[in-house]
């Protein structure tokens, strides 16, 4: 049964997942990220201002999904029902109840009734007190954590899907084409990156897909290098002249025969990848040429952090989400690191020598 299990895997897959276990700090960082991203991840059943179920009349709503008119609870518009007015719930609790979600706020919500004038300081109403526009923190929190880590995991994917493919190009072919590839990169790479993501962000007015495909022109670049390394390597072995000998395509070898091969040491780097991914995005919204303006973002929370000194939690409820986020991908990304250095995985598949207990008598000595 032992055999069988591990089949699937095999005896390399198996080593490296040793080597990973055997990293507790990424395995400690992989499990409270997944706890955060997935429990962000459905954010309008997380912080909404409006009810996650109503029950009126005998019949069951779900304002999160359909908008219902005010007239359907008892009321007098048609337009839809403020669900955070004191009448508009006085009517619904006249037949029936509401069931709130655990943050009665959406990220663009405007809380009424503050203490004082925004922003205001934490509360037990608002967990980590309300922004300048008298949002609340802890709800922008919840919706900036997953449009970053959306965002930068699209982008990393993108990203490592063109670095891949320049790099396999190549590399596989060499002469030419790599020169050509070569002095083209170093020329791209060497442009301004953020000034010109400044002038084109000051002309069209950036979206999350504009912004995306904006940052996606100088971030491919990240894996070419270690693709193109590991393709020039691999491309005169004998399995991959063998091939070439038989009439396989270019492509069919490429992918088939050296892109598993290159993908061990990038994969390497996807962790770091999407760290710098977030990071990117966070300074451009600290700057403002970020998302559109009242988009949950983790680096528009820094900048009213700075703007506002009187109001620590505002920054510091910032700086602790990305520190904790970056760290999480940073552990994971040498857990990952690991998991792929043969010398790391082999050193942990050993097993220790059993040692040879001695009778007691021989350690003792003979009886007289």
């Amino acid at each position: 049964m032992r055999g069988l299990r591990r089949r699937p895997l095999g005896e390399v897959g198996r080593r490296r997942v040793a080597a990973f276990r055997a990293n507790r700090r990424a395995v400690w960082s992989v499990w409270i990220f997944a706890v955060l991203f997935l429990g962000t991840l459905p954010a309008e059943l997380v912080a909404n201002d409006k009810p996650l179920l109503v029950r009126y009349d005998g019949r069951f709503y779900v304002p999160v999904l359909h908008a219902y008119p005010e007239t359907t609870f008892g009321g007098f518009f048609e337009t839809e029902a403020h669900y955070r007015d004191a009448e508009v719930q006085a009517l619904i609790r006249e037949k029936g109840w509401l069931l709130w979600p655990p943050i009665p706020y959406s990220y663009d919500t405007n809380v009424r009734d503050l203490p004082g004038p925004a922003p205001s300081p934490p509360s037990a109403r608002n967990w980590l007190g309300t922004d300048d526009q008298a949002r609340d923190v802890t709800a922008r929190l919840v919706y900036g954590f997953r449009i970053s880590v959306l965002f930068g995991g699209i982008l990393t994917v993108l990203s490592s899907l063109v670095g891949i493919a320049a790099g396999a190009v190549q590399g596989y072919f060499g002469g030419r084409i790599d020169l050509f590839f070569q002095r083209f990169i170093e020329i791209w790479s060497s442009l301004p990156t953020l000034y010109l993501l400044i002038i084109l962000a000051s002309i069209v007015q950036p979206s999350f897909w504009w912004l995306l495909g904006l940052l996606l022109l100088f971030s491919w670049m990240s894996l070419v290098g270690v693709v193109r390394a590991e393709f020039l390597r691999t491309r005169n072995f004998d399995y991959v002249r063998a091939a070439r000998a038989l009439g396989a395509r270019d492509t069919t070898i490429m992918i088939r025969h050296i892109l598993p091969n290159a993908m061990t040491a990038a994969l390497t780097f996807l962790p770091f990848i999407l760290s710098g991914a977030i990071t990117s995005l966070t300074a451009l919204d600290f700057l403002g040429f970020g998302l559109p303006p009242g988009s949950p973002s983790l680096g528009e929370l820094l900048n009213q952090g700075k703007n506002n000194l009187s109001a620590p939690w505002l920054g510091l409820s910032g700086f602790f989400v990305i520190a904790l986020l970056l760290s999480l991908l940073v552990f994971i990304g040498e857990g990952v690191r690991d998991a792929f250095d043969p010398r790391r995985s082999f050193r942990v598949d050993a097993r220790p020598p059993e040692r040879s207990q001695a009778p007691a008598e021989a350690v003792a000595g003979p009886t007289r």
